[in-house]
């Protein structure tokens, strides 16, 4: 098994990256020793430097993954996507199996269909259903879509990224409290997870309740954000639930934020300001698990 193999080869070395887009979106890394991972079709001026200088770091000419999450545009971007499959060659590709309704989302899912440089993976309902939820069984556990709704947002791939010393925890733009419950009650999410990525880039909708950080219990929330933030995220409720909670958040509003395990037991966080250009604070973290 892929995991296994993986294992084998691991270090305490992980690193997360939450890059700075100068616009709308998301966009991050997850690198356990020489596995690399990108998380959203996003690839421009703004980031790409620092995703290039994060495979260096590595020795990589190209990358593990592609993990995408949702077909909008702020996830994934077609000429964005084109310019991945191009310079980073992804050796697998895992994207939403929800179908798109916009001539972006159409034309990333031909581009990804056409693909001959690795392989391509719809993460179908009945998959997620049998991710396996046993941590002596897996790594990666996938969380949702268990059906496909009617509302996209709702379709996104909720994954839980447990390879590392670290755990980071991806729920794209999801809304729906019915999701958000399932998760509360599941036993590795309630006792794993160190890094979340805040639903739909930190929007009030009713995702992201007191209730849902306190029985999360992230050691840190990470916020998406563009450098003008014009929604303001994360919502200012939201910033009172992750304080009310004890959850240290970090923005990418001002540049990126970086996770970095120092050893098996603890990482640091560093949040970069001015366009990457100044260190604005580091903090140390215990992790809540590791293998």
């Amino acid at each position: 098994m892929l995991w296994l193999k993986i294992m084998q080869d691991i270090s305490h070395y992980t690193r997360f990256r939450a890059y700075q887009l100068g616009g709308e979106g998301a966009s991050f890394s997850y690198v356990v020793r020489n596995y690399f991972t990108l998380i959203e079709a996003r690839y421009n001026q703004c980031n790409r430097e620092h995703v290039l200088w994060e495979m260096q770091q590595r020795n990589l000419e190209k990358i593990s993954r592609l993990h995408i999450t949702s077909w909008d545009r702020d996830h994934c971007n077609f000429e964005e996507l084109r310019l991945i499959l191009k310079e980073l060659r992804p050796s697998l590709i895992e994207y939403p199996s929800y179908p798109p309704n916009t001539q972006n989302g159409k034309a990333s899912l031909d581009l990804i269909r056409q693909y001959k440089g690795g392989i391509t993976k719809p993460l179908v309902p009945e998959l997620v259903k049998y991710s396996p939820k046993n941590q002596l069984e897996s790594r990666d556990i996938l969380y949702n879509p268990i059906l496909i709704d009617g509302k996209s947002n709702d379709n996104s791939i909720i994954k839980f990224f447990r390879l590392g010393t670290f755990s980071v925890l991806s729920l794209g733009d999801c809304e729906k409290a019915s999701i958000r419950d399932r998760l509360m009650l599941d036993k590795v999410l309630t006792t794993e997870v160190d890094v979340l990525l805040l639903a739909h880039h930190g929007a009030d909708n009713n995702f992201t309740t007191l209730q849902f950080l306190k029985a999360i219990k992230p050691r840190v929330a990470i916020c998406a954000a563009n450098h003008n933030n014009r929604y303001q995220h994360p919502a200012l409720e939201i910033r009172k639930r992750l304080r009310e909670a004890g959850v240290q958040y970090y923005s990418t509003k001002h540049g990126d934020v970086i996770v970095q395990s120092m050893d098996q037991t603890r990482f640091y966080v560093t949040n970069y300001i001015s366009n990457n250009k100044r260190l604005n604070s580091k903090e140390i973290f215990i992790n809540k698990t590791h293998y």
